[in-house]
């Protein structure tokens, strides 16, 4: 099974580079299953319905989330009946929304888990103890299972992933918004990246616009970060191959889409 990963699409550019790039990248790389972290779609903060249908329409199977999960309050009225959506699976017991989606591939199932760290961030329920409880749900049904880590520290990512080596396909961190350039598979066959990286502005900072972030380094005041809306684009993301029976990862190919790296099709 070929598994196809974008992570955090961040505004309006954000989303322009999948509708763009998806239909591309699926033709060269020909995925069974396309997910996309879609938690800062909605001009950085959170989803929207129309957001998340846009999605599916380009061709995106499963959509995480993260810590902006709420931050748009659209999100009250659809996320349960959002079947192809996955917010932290971590959040408190009666939190709207599911924590794990399968998707059927023919004969095969992948299960895609989304999960969030606690360092630097909320303090949810212990993911670590969380996922062994989703992974046992999982394997019921498939071998193949994907999680999306949302995470502030690699320490916190490299754990889980060295916790859940063997236990499942992969581990791909997202949160940080820079792809980092730590793939590899693990000695028991998990796939690994500390971060996938974003998709939007490629000129911003975090995908927001430089001139206050920098500001707020120089004076220590608090500014309104803004999503960058025009200029150049990044596209970021990971190719996974897994072993159909085992569920054990077999390549973990990185993917960046920016003027300086175009894509080849």
């Amino acid at each position: 099974m070929r598994v196809l990963f974008i992570g955090d699409v961040v505004g309006s550019m954000g989303r322009e580079m999948i509708t763009e790039y998806l239909p591309r990248l699926k033709k060269k790389f020909r995925p069974q299953v396309t997910i996309v972290n879609g938690e800062n779609a909605a001009a950085g903060r959170g989803i929207t319905e129309k957001i998340y249908k846009k999605f599916l329409q380009d061709g995106v199977d499963v959509v995480t989330m993260g810590n902006h999960t709420w931050d748009n309050r659209d999100i009250f009225e659809f996320i349960d009946q959002a079947k192809k959506m996955v917010r932290p699976a971590n959040f408190p017991e009666g939190t709207p929304g599911q924590g794990i989606v399968f998707v059927k591939v023919n004969q095969l199932e992948l299960a895609v888990i989304n999960m969030q760290a606690r360092s630097f961030m909320v303090d949810l329920d212990d993911p670590f103890r969380k996922m062994n409880e989703l992974i046992e749900e999982a394997r019921k049904r498939t071998p193949i299972i994907f999680v999306d880590f949302h995470g502030e520290t690699t320490s916190e990512k490299q754990a889980m992933g060295w916790f859940l080596d063997g236990k499942v396909s992969a581990v791909v961190g997202t949160h940080t918004h820079v792809q980092t350039n730590d793939a590899r598979i693990l000695p028991q066959g998990t796939a690994y990246l500390t971060d996938v990286g974003m998709t939007g502005p490629y000129d911003g900072i975090l995908g927001m616009r430089r001139e206050p972030v920098i500001e707020k380094f120089l004076t220590a005041l608090p500014k309104r970060f803004e999503v960058v809306e025009n200029g150049r684009g990044l596209l970021s993301g990971c190719l996974l191959e897994i072993d159909d029976v085992t569920g054990k990862a077999k390549t973990i190919e990185l993917i960046q889409i920016n003027e300086d790296r175009p894509f080849l099709e």
